[in-house]
């Protein structure tokens, strides 16, 4: 593990569309490579994770916090949880933006927000740190079909810098099982995010 990976801060927000298995598989990976990790949860990603994954979360943002961690073996100076109106967090500031922020799974409403520069919740005021400071900013839209307003503002956050994600597994490498699909992806995130990963090898390349 090189020493930039064992620093590098990442922020990892969860909104309300499906595609929470996405998440939870990079947070786990993100962990597993040091990062420290801020996880934003929007209060609709709460609903959506019992849905996909029948994880009734607890309501308050360290309780979530000690969840995650005992869910996944992590040291809580690793992992800090925050809710969608915490704007004491270090996310909140320019001072503190962290080296990249990921919007997995993104809602319609989130991207929305996000190119238009709203600041009405912690996920929305981070991704706006993050553009401001020139870091990096991946969006995961989870949405289909897509009409000219998702384009156009997908279109926007890319004119931006913003690395655009829709989670669309491949089929080369000849998944599987469900969670082979899921770490297809995963892989590719963690590619843009300079984090070394075994997931899924790149093209014409072994393991």
């Amino acid at each position: 593990m090189s020493e930039s990976t064992r620093t590098k801060t990442i922020a990892l927000a969860l909104t309300g569309a499906s595609g929470m298995q996405y998440a939870l598989r990079l947070l786990e990976c993100l962990l597993d490579a040091k990062c420290t990790v801020y996880l934003l949860i929007s209060k609709p990603a709460r609903i959506v994770l019992k849905m996909d994954m029948t994880i009734s979360l607890p309501a308050r943002a360290d309780a979530a916090q000690a969840y995650f961690c005992k869910r996944l073996n992590a040291d809580p100076k690793q992992l800090r949880v925050f809710g969608q109106d915490e704007w004491s967090a270090p996310v909140a500031s320019g001072s503190a933006a962290p080296d990249s922020l990921v919007v997995c799974p993104c809602t319609t409403g989130t991207l929305s927000a996000i190119a238009s520069g709203n600041c009405n919740s912690l996920i929305e005021r981070a991704a706006d740190v993050v553009l401001k400071e020139r870091k990096q900013l991946i969006v995961m839209p989870r949405e289909m079909p897509l009409s000219s307003i998702h384009l156009e503002n997908m279109l926007k956050l890319a004119r931006m810098g913003a690395i655009i994600m829709p989670p669309n597994p491949g089929f080369y490498n000849k998944p599987e099982t469900l969670d082979d699909m899921i770490d297809f992806v995963v892989a590719r995130i963690l590619d843009q995010l300079g984090i070394k990963q075994s997931l899924s090898p790149a093209w014409g390349l072994d393991h």
